[in-house]
Order: structure tokens, then C-alpha cells, then sequence
């Protein structure tokens, strides 16, 4: 056993660490960090490009074992290894501290159930928060994914219908920039290429980016869905509704859709990371859930009432 680190090569988009590290991704499985988190942030427009060399890449002969990393901004860090390499988390949260930490502020993402990296966490002055990720599961084989589209409604995907502009417009007003004030859509030809970086690489199946087009023909509701057939199991990200049509159960067919096709390429189980009700709605189920720990120098009580 020969362990080294080095960094990340430094560079955004499709490198070879890309490759790299997706490969190991894949390898890991299901984990709090998957496969289509990494696809959606390596050419993402929000993607702190400056720090991407600070991902730190533990290797065993050459041979992936450990990444520290973090997800598009400096923020919370992600230290995953390999099953036979978890002494290295140790060392990787130290690593993790002192180079993957945003201006203001610092958090380790662990799994609930990894007792381990916990007992670690807490040994080098972390404590754990209210703050969590969840996961959601959809078990195709068991739970149907039919459903009811409105006349004047229709189905499509990136693939049939390549529109760079209604994929950004739905997602813009889906995620409220609009209702918070952040004004109304507007297109050039930056936000052009940066959906081109998004959709036209390695390891996106356009067909896969589902839309429910309106009498308009505006997008109403969008999901991206991410599908590996060495993973086995795909991903739900992002979804997103315009919000002069929600509770109209548009994005319900939209998320379904695509479980629908994932499930004709073989993906037996879907994840998203949330826990949302609306999941739940259409027949997800609670998987995991993993907490951000974070370094506190004193014990501060944020309840008034404690």
C-alpha cells in the first residue's frame, strides 16, 4: 500500500480528473456525495472555478481511494473513501478544514449512520448542527409512475426540443428569483454557452431532461435526471415549476416521466436529495440522512429558551 495525495488538477469542465473522480464516484456507490452531484457541478455557471484545485485526491498506486471535496461553492466539504481506506478520514477532514473552507464559514457533511468519521469529527473540536441533508428513494419495481397529463399539455426533453433559453426561464422563475425580486428572465448569449457547457458533454443523456410544455409554448415545469448504468440507480436534479402553475401536478409528471424512462434503462431505484413533501406525495420514501458538523470553538445556545 503506496498512499499520496495531490490536488486536483486545477481546472473546470472535462478533464481528466474529471474522469478520475467520476470513475471513483461510480465505484463508491450510493454515498452522500453521488455521481450526478459531481456531473452538476463541474460545468455549472455557479461553480467557484478558483478554488476546484483545492479538492484533495488521496491515491493508493495510482488508484483513487479518498476525495475531499466540496460542492460549487466553498462551503460545506464531503470526505469520502473507499471502504478499505476509511482511516484516511482523519486526515482528510484536517485537510478539509484548513483548505475547503468558504470566508465565513466551515461545515463536514457525515452520514448519520457512519459512527466512525463521527467519533473523529468530535476528537478534532466538531460538533454537530440542525442542518441536514436528506435523501429520498423511488423503488421502480414497486411504486407506479403513472399519470394524467391536461389536454394542451405535452411531454418533451432536451433532445427533442433544445432550447437553451425555456430550460433557463423555468428555472429561473421555478426557484422564485422573480417572486424575490430579482427581476424578470433575461437571456444573452454568456447564459447560451453556459447551458451548452451543461448538456453537451460526456455523460448527459438529453433525453433525460424533461419538460412539460404549456398551450404557450413555454417550459411550466422541468426535471433533470441523471442515469449511470454502473451506478445502477439514478438521480433526480434539478426540478423546478414556474409558479403560475403549480398545484396543477405538473412537476409530478415531470418527475415521473423521467422515472419512467430511467426505469426503461434499467435503473431499479431513483434518489433526490431532499425530503420534501411533494416527494413523498408521488411514492419516494425516506432513505438517509446525513448531518453538517461544524468546528465551534464554545457551546452557543441558538434556542431562547435553553
Amino acid at each position: 500500500m503506496s498512499i499520496g495525495f495531490r490536488n486536483y488538477n486545477g481546472k473546470a469542465g472535462i478533464t481528466e480528473d474529471y474522469f478520475i473522480v467520476r470513475d471513483f464516484l461510480i465505484e463508491l456507490g450510493y454515498s452522500e456525495f453521488v455521481y450526478a452531484r459531481w456531473d452538476w457541478m463541474i460545468t455549472h455557471s455557479y461553480l467557484d472555478k478558483e478554488a476546484i484545485g483545492r479538492i484533495g485526491l488521496w491515491e493508493d498506486d495510482g488508484k483513487l481511494v479518498g476525495l475531499a471535496t466540496f460542492d460549487s461553492i466553498l462551503s460545506n466539504a464531503y470526505c469520502l473513501t473507499k471502504p478499505a481506506y476509511a482511516f484516511l478520514k482523519r486526515e482528510m477532514l484536517i485537510y478539509a478544514k484548513e483548505h475547503l473552507a468558504g470566508k465565513n464559514e466551515f461545515g463536514i457533511v457525515i452520514p448519520s449512520k457512519d459512527l466512525e468519521f463521527q467519533n473523529i469529527a468530535i476528537e478534532l473540536g466538531f460538533k454537530a448542527t440542525d442542518d441536514t441533508e436528506d435523501d429520498a428513494v423511488f423503488h421502480i419495481d414497486e411504486t407506479p409512475t403513472e399519470y394524467q397529463l391536461p389536454e394542451g399539455y405535452h411531454i418533451t426533453s432536451m433532445k427533442e426540443n433544445y432550447n437553451p433559453y425555456e430550460y433557463l426561464r423555468v428555472l429561473w422563475r421555478g426557484f422564485n428569483h422573480e417572486l424575490n425580486g430579482e427581476g424578470e428572465f433575461s437571456f444573452s448569449e454568456e447564459k447560451n454557452r453556459s447551458v451548452e457547457d451543461q448538456m453537451m458533454r460526456p455523460n448527459v443523456d438529453l433525453n433525460l431532461k424533461i419538460a412539460v410544455v404549456g398551450p404557450d409554448g413555454h417550459f411550466v415545469s422541468y426535471c433533470g435526471m441523471w442515469y449511470d448504468e454502473k451506478a445502477g440507480f439514478a438521480i433526480i436534479e434539478p426540478v423546478a415549476t414556474d409558479p403560475d402553475y403549480r398545484k396543477m401536478g405538473f412537476g409530478k409528471v415531470a418527475v415521473l416521466e423521467g422515472i419512467s424512462r430511467v426505469g426503461k434503462l434499467g435503473a431499479k431505484t431513483v434518489f433526490v436529495g431532499s425530503s420534501q413533501q411533494f416527494y413523498y406525495s408521488i411514492g419516494m420514501a425516506s432513505f438517509a440522512t446525513s448531518t453538517v458538523w461544524k468546528y465551534l470553538q464554545e457551546t452557543v445556545d441558538i434556542d431562547p429558551h435553553i
